[in-house]
């Protein structure tokens, strides 16, 4: 029979690691973008999703996107007048803060940006983001959709997620077999911090309160400019 691997010990010390071979191939790839693209955009994300981030690289599979470490980035741009790669990257780099990304492309500057004003995908919130709109699910009998649609519109909950519900604290009973509240009970305020137990409930319902955006910071054509983003 031929010998087991799964009881095979694995030294350590032969493991190579992929550290910084990834750090230098990013600052590489960055710089060869510089020379082969015309157009460079610094650009933010709020809400971050993979998904709809990858739906983003699709569009623009002509392009090429960048959202690895910042500062990795930034020292390819170079992060002082006397590092740049080219005219005003510095000026570009200090863009490069938070969850933010590069995006390299010859595309126009205003198709790139009026690509990114119409984006917009809703998605459930996650927890430790802030609440947009507060959240009630009225009194009497509990409907799949906590009231977000007329009733006569909407179905019951099913009767099975009862104890579900009563673990994240929803006071909720069984009255002929179908969900009931005796009171209406918030699950959210606008402003709120949510939590697991929150944006669990809101999944529940159906509510989708969290717009992955796509901000641009600052643009690199001619010369280095800073985007106004509008705020809501």
């Amino acid at each position: 029979m031929p010998k087991s691997k799964r009881a095979k010990v694995v030294h350590l010390t032969k493991v190579d690691k992929k550290g910084k071979e990834l750090t230098l191939k990013l600052f590489s790839n960055v710089r060869e973008c510089l020379d082969e693209y015309q157009y460079c955009f610094v650009f933010s994300v709020d809400n971050m999703r993979n998904t709809y981030l990858k739906d983003v690289r699709n569009e623009l599979s002509d392009s090429r996107l960048f959202f690895g470490k910042t500062k990795v980035m930034a020292k390819a741009l170079g992060a002082s007048p006397e590092d740049e790669y080219q005219q005003n990257t510095s000026i570009l780099a200090k863009h490069l803060t938070g969850h933010c990304g590069l995006i390299f492309t010859n595309r126009e500057p205003e198709a790139i940006k009026e690509y990114f004003s119409s984006l917009c995908k809703t998605d459930f919130a996650r927890a430790g983001t802030e609440a947009s709109r507060e959240f009630t699910v009225p009194a009497g009998i509990v409907y799949s959709m906590g009231g977000e649609i007329p009733e006569e519109e909407d179905v019951p909950m099913t009767h099975s997620l009862e104890p579900e519900l009563r673990k994240l604290n929803m006071p909720t009973s069984l009255t002929k077999g179908k969900i009931s509240l005796q009171n209406p009970y918030t699950v959210c305020k606008e402003g709120d911090m949510l939590d697991s137990r929150q944006t669990r409930l809101l999944k529940l319902f159906g509510v989708a309160t969290s717009d992955f955006t796509v901000q641009l910071r600052a643009a690199a054509t001619n010369e280095v400019t800073e985007i106004e983003t509008k705020e809501e």
